[in-house]
């Protein structure tokens, strides 16, 4: 499996989780910019355990620091 693929199936296996169980919050975008900066991380200090990298991606994006709009 090339890379890409991995890093592709990676992701698909942490969205489809997170937006199957209802934890996807705010912009999608921002959420799947996240998600793939971790897998990425990951894959640069060389895991290719695909389910390593996507519940590692999960984990992480749990506990990412929501930010909360300030009230004027």
């Amino acid at each position: 499996m090339t890379d890409p693929e991995l890093r592709a199936q990676s992701f698909d296996i942490a969205w489809k989780y997170l937006d199957r169980s209802g934890l996807l919050t705010g912009e999608h975008e921002d959420s799947a910019r996240f998600i793939l900066n971790r897998i990425d991380r990951l894959m640069l200090r060389g895991e290719r355990r695909r389910l390593l990298l996507s519940n590692a991606a999960i984990d992480a994006y749990l506990l990412r620091p929501t930010l909360v709009p300030m009230a004027t």
